[in-house]
């Protein structure tokens, strides 16, 4: 299996910015892409950040300009760098590896952080 362990969420002012970490652990033998995806109350879960293994990013229209993913292949992390934050940002924020592990290939989840973007 593949466990991903997010941090970095939190609070903060319109403007202000976060950086958002994700590592993966586990019997790995490849992650392909790594993505961040939120979901706002009431509302389904939505990408807002990918990025392969070779280091082409996609991100939502939402975010573009503002937010940038990167990643250590060498270390199993992602980071989403969340700039010029707006309060329609506020949601819980999900960590995703599509890996490839001992058992195969499957789509894994972190367990999600809060971030709370005030007016």
């Amino acid at each position: 299996q593949v466990q991903l362990v997010e941090s970095g969420g939190g609070l903060v002012q319109a403007g202000g910015s976060l950086r958002l970490s994700c590592a993966a652990s586990g019997t790995i033998v490849r992650i392909n892409s790594m993505g961040w995806y939120r979901q706002a109350p009431g509302k389904q879960r939505e990408l807002a950040a990918v990025i392969s293994s070779g280091g082409i990013t996609n991100y939502a229209d939402s975010v573009k300009g503002r937010f940038t993913i990167s990643r250590d292949n060498a270390k199993n992390t992602v980071d989403l760098q969340m700039n010029s934050l707006k309060p329609e940002d506020t949601a819980v924020y999900y960590c995703h590896a599509d890996a490839t592990w001992y058992g195969g290939r499957s789509s894994f989840w972190g367990q999600g952080t809060q971030v709370t973007v005030s007016s």
